[in-house]
């Protein structure tokens, strides 16, 4: 019991974000392997554009689903362990997509990968959650979520670089082999909390979740949030080319790297005012969210005016900041209102959501595009930001009764 009490209370936590924030980096760059060697892809197979557009949505709408399933299942088994089977599970299928051999293979390895990543993030914070206190918990889980966006924008580049200087199949090898070498090390350090694995459940977390209307809400204004944000990231690349005239680098520095170089260094602030807004206020973490929501929806509308890749990149920027600011603290605010046992599955619920919304808005922007312009069909998106704000705004009532309700039942 002293082992395990020295253990606790070692700098562990701080530990375990660095163990878990590579898993979050491979999480983001195995999925963004596919989009960087894409051309060459497409080049050799013969593929056309509508085959391309269903491998990724395939992604989407699986990881959607099995979110939920995985999510339940990291609060009814050890969540080291669905971490650690899940990242060698989605590494092996990275690295088989480079057998594929046409279409339907790479459609099957693709959907296996969304599967075997979909065990980790409603596992991921709820463990790092175990492990921080409350007055932490936001900057810890910030600092975990840079992961995703070092992943999406480095793991990109190498992806593009090594195929450019071996083939398109090297990339899907290496990633492989780095997540199956990280998921040994995993085995040996990853641990759960001694008060977490002896855990009682006595009520079923589906049960709890769907009992607490905030964290129903959440799941909605997740829903906004993400599906704003994905319509963004998958057209911006594609606006800035063609209304700039920009060659597809150009328009994946101006269109891409500036959203993702934003999110990175903007999360761990919204990390840091969550944590510091939740000492003045049970709902500190809320207004959190709603503040970067409302920056977000106010900093994309001056798109439908600029003409330049400077103003295109500020703008940019500054809506990916208040997103970033949101980024930063949705987990630990869901965790603010739901009670440990129920945490992963919540965040699972959640991440279902959120991905059927990433999967509709780049629909809804192609449909509004084809009527009137891309640049109307990207800024309509700020007003499924400005929607979420509401909605926030609306439920804060209820809110800190369901904040203030888990804090008591906690202690």
């Amino acid at each position: 019991m002293q082992g395990e009490r020295s253990f606790r209370h070692s700098d562990y936590p701080w530990i375990l974000i660095g163990l878990l924030w590579l898993v979050a980096f491979l999480n983001a760059a195995d999925r963004s392997i596919l989009i960087a060697v894409m051309p060459s892809v497409r080049d050799e197979f013969n593929l056309t554009t509508t085959e391309l557009a269903l491998i990724n949505s395939v992604f989407f709408w699986i990881y959607a689903i099995a979110a939920f399933l995985t999510g339940r299942m990291g609060d009814s088994v050890r969540r080291s362990r669905i971490i650690i089977y899940g990242l060698i599970f989605w590494s092996m299928a990275t690295g088989l997509t480079a057998l594929s051999t046409g279409f339907a293979m790479l459609l099957g390895f693709r959907a296996l990968v969304a599967l075997g990543e979909s065990t980790y993030y409603p596992s991921a914070t709820a463990l790092i959650s175990d492990w921080h206190q409350p007055k932490w918990r936001s900057r810890a889980l910030s600092l975990h979520q840079t992961g995703v966006f070092a992943g999406a924008g480095l793991g990109a580049f190498f992806a593009g670089y090594l195929a450019d200087t071996f083939s398109w199949h090297t990339p899907f090898l290496i990633f492989a082999g780095i997540g199956i070498v990280h998921a040994g090390i995993l085995w040996i350090l990853l641990r759960d909390p001694p008060a977490v694995v002896q855990h009682e459940v006595k009520e079923e977390p589906l049960g709890v979740i769907w009992r607490i209307k905030p964290a129903i809400m959440l799941c909605i204004v997740f829903f906004l949030g993400t599906g704003a944000s994905t319509g963004l990231m998958v057209w911006a690349p594609t606006y800035v080319h063609d209304a700039l005239k920009l060659d597809l680098a150009g328009s994946a520095l101006v269109g891409s790297a500036t959203i993702n170089i934003a999110g990175f260094l903007t999360v761990p602030l919204g990390g840091y005012l969550a944590d510091m807004l939740a000492k003045r206020s049970p709902i500190g973490r809320f207004y959190t969210l709603a503040i970067g929501l409302a920056i977000a929806a106010v900093m994309l509308v001056p798109l439908i005016g600029v003409t330049t890749a400077t103003g295109v990149s500020l703008v940019l920027i500054a809506t990916s900041f208040g997103k970033g600011l949101f980024d930063g603290c949705i987990y630990s605010a869901m965790h603010d209102v739901v009670p440990a046992h129920a945490r992963a599955t919540a965040v699972g619920a959640m991440t279902m959501i959120g991905f059927f919304g990433a999967g509709i808005t780049p629909i809804f922007v192609a449909q509004i595009s084809d009527h009137f312009s891309m640049v109307a069909g990207l800024t309509s998106l700020a007003g499924l930001y400005l929607l979420a704000v509401i909605i926030l705004l609306a439920y804060r009532g209820k809110t800190r009764e369901a904040v203030l309700a888990n804090a008591q039942e906690a202690h």
